[in-house]
């Protein structure tokens, strides 16, 4: 059994992101899943973004860690899309982390403190759609990251993993969930 912090994407804590935290529950993780937003969802990936630029990203990144600093060392770090940015913090500056699981997106090392800490198992899982994605900069840490693991599906929407949204596409989110579902029997 894992422990999860999850991190919900700018569109906010959807019924979506609940449910995929739901399925790992389901297999005996713990998995917290804050809501960075206080109860605001947004229909648009557009109008997501405008409020988390209205909060700013910097503070919704010490949201994430101060969320973070609540729970105990020994953790799987996680996120979608802009949850990624709190999730791929923590995993690289809090000890103890058990591991990341970063969704839709990769941050450069360097914005971070620029080196991966050792012994942090790491999965990437992205597409790209759009242009969203950050499929390039997910190689280059993966890269940079030894025995990180990168997949890249060929879903057609961005946030394809949440339920909720018009661009889930059921065949690669269980794909998704079988691959860290396996992920985390192994941390």
């Amino acid at each position: 059994m894992a422990e999860v912090l999850l991190f919900h994407h700018a569109q906010g804590l959807t019924s979506g992101v609940v449910s995929f935290a739901d399925r790992l529950r389901d297999a005996g993780h713990v998995v917290h899943t804050p809501d960075l937003y206080a109860g605001r969802t947004f229909a648009g990936l557009d109008d997501g973004v405008a409020h988390a630029e209205e909060l700013g990203f910097e503070n919704l990144l010490n949201r994430g860690v101060a969320v973070a600093d609540q729970l105990p060392d020994g953790i799987v770090y996680a996120g979608f899309s802009l949850g990624v940015m709190p999730a791929q913090k923590l995993a690289m500056t809090r000890p103890g982390a058990k591991g990341a699981l970063l969704f839709q997106s990769a941050v450069p090392l360097a914005y971070f403190g620029g080196t991966w800490p050792p012994g942090v198992p790491l999965q990437i899982h992205t597409n790209d759609a759009g242009g969203f994605g950050d499929v390039a900069e997910a190689r280059e840490v993966v890269q940079a990251v030894p025995g990180a693991e990168l997949f890249v599906y060929d879903a057609k929407g961005h946030l394809f993993a949440d339920s909720s949204l018009a661009a889930y596409d059921e065949k690669d989110a269980d794909l998704l969930t079988e691959r860290v579902l396996s992920f985390l029997e192994k941390v």
